[in-house]
């Protein structure tokens, strides 16, 4: 009929016409019972692992945005740094500055060494060279990269 082991089992005489239907009967019913149930709960190990690796895209996203936010500043000292440093004078004085213990010197104008001193400009490093800024600009770069500000004197 439909069932090959079933047909088989009767040939055999190891099973009657009765039990093959009997037994048809029982599997209908239980095909009927769990139609309209919904599948079955994830056991709680599913659930961990589905937890942890939510936790997991979570921390992921949360770096990235960091990464995006770190380049988003760099960008604007960038573009602060460009569009506000100062035209210096290479025949000028030289300015001398430490920077990780080393000191640099910078070629300015008189008249720049002396507002550099006053805090009224500051030096930033915009890659591997420095530039001179307003003193408002300086404070705008410090407060988002603290690093790209090499001298600064700060009035109390």
């Amino acid at each position: 009929m439909g069932n090959p082991l079933q047909d088989q089992l009767l040939k055999a005489g190891l099973a009657t016409k009765k039990q093959a239907k009997k037994a048809e009967h029982e599997k209908f019913l239980s095909r009927k019972q769990h139609k309209g149930e919904p599948p079955a709960a994830p056991t709680s190990t599913v659930r961990e692992e589905q937890a942890a690796q939510e936790q997991r895209n979570r921390e992921l996203n949360r770096e990235r945005l960091e990464e995006v936010r770190q380049r988003e500043l760099k960008a604007q000292v960038k573009q602060l740094i460009e569009s506000n440093r100062m035209i210096r004078d290479e025949r000028g004085e030289p300015y001398h500055f430490a920077e990780q213990n080393k000191i640099k010197r910078l070629f300015v104008s008189g008249e720049m060494a002396d507002q550099l001193s006053r805090g009224e400009l500051a030096i930033v490093k915009l890659g591997s060279s420095f530039e001179v800024v307003p003193a408002k600009v300086a404070q705008q770069i410090k407060s988002r990269a603290p690093e790209a500000v090499v001298v600064f004197h700060e009035r109390p």
